[in-house]
């Protein structure tokens, strides 16, 4: 299983950001993603720095590892411009970059342009012609025309096209059927947080339980599109189950947790960047051995 870190961007660039990112290399962390929100949650009266122009950033003062979003969404993105944001960011990073997307959900993102949340449906019919859309646009540098019921490009060029090819990867974040039928012929990734119903009053055999149901939905998804499901790495982002900051409590327990998860069949699994006094505290000290004695393995 590879480790992968996420990392909230609330430092300024040149007040910790920078050297937190440079770290991430050191440790040998496999890739480090970071959010795609103009705010997220607790973080919203906090600073918080963009997505593109942070990876962009460490794209520039990192050689190895791999970059990225966890996750980008429609709420406040259209395709046609993000996909000449990742064009670029590919190229700068010299090939280094992965896609995280998932559906949005309904905070502040949802309504910070103005508009009303939309309903489940929309959200999922947006996020479908989203990624179709956007996987065109970074095929098909030369030119893209597509009208859509929310999107549409008009003779689109994004020349010369990724230097990841046939494009850069996805990782679709998803749990239902449509989104798991995306993951399943879109993704070169699959990604999950684990199951909300069982976040904050189950137990960690629950969430395994539904865990090993969501593995499972997405290989008989991969097999209806005529896809081998192995084809597909399984991302875990980790502190949103029931243990929590658990797989950080020390290397036993961080054992422990992602030995269990591997055995589901996990291929990488994600830890939150230690941020004092919020919801992903921890010991910087227990992290960094976790990186340096695991990211290798």
């Amino acid at each position: 299983m590879r480790l992968s870190t996420v990392i909230i961007a609330h430092d300024r660039w040149h007040g910790g950001g920078r050297a937190t990112w440079h770290r991430a290399e050191q440790l040998g962390f496999h890739a480090a993603y970071t959010y795609d929100h103009l705010s997220w949650r607790s973080f919203r009266d906090r600073p918080w720095w963009g997505a593109v122009p942070t990876l962009t950033a460490a794209a520039a003062v990192t050689e190895r590892i791999r970059l990225g979003t966890m996750v980008t969404s429609p709420n406040f993105r259209h395709p046609v411009t993000l996909a000449k944001d990742l064009v670029g960011l590919d190229d700068v990073s010299g090939g280094r970059v992965t896609l995280g997307i998932g559906a949005g959900g309904t905070g502040y993102d949802a309504t910070a342009m103005g508009q009303q949340a939309w309903s489940r449906s929309e959200r999922t019919r947006r996020f479908e012609e989203f990624v179709t859309m956007l996987d065109r646009l970074l095929r098909e540098p030369e030119g893209v025309t597509q009208r859509g019921e929310f999107y549409a490009a008009d003779e689109v060029r994004n020349l010369p096209g990724c230097v990841q090819q046939p494009r850069l990867p996805f990782a679709v974040a998803a749990t239902g059927p449509r989104g798991l039928a995306l993951a399943a012929r879109y993704g070169q990734a699959w990604v999950t947080t684990g199951d909300d119903s069982v976040t904050t009053n189950g137990t960690p055999a629950q969430s395994l339980a539904a865990l090993r149901g969501q593995l499972g939905r997405l290989d008989e998804a991969c097999t209806a599109a005529g896809r081998d499901p192995a084809e597909l790495d399984r991302i875990l982002l980790a502190g949103f189950t029931p243990e929590q900051q658990g797989p950080l409590a020390s290397l036993a327990a961080f054992d422990d947790f992602a030995g269990a998860h591997a055995e589901l069949g996990f291929t990488e699994l994600v830890l939150h960047w230690p941020v004092a006094d919020s919801i992903f505290a921890a010991d910087p000290r227990v992290f960094e051995q976790i990186a340096v004695e695991r990211a290798s393995g």
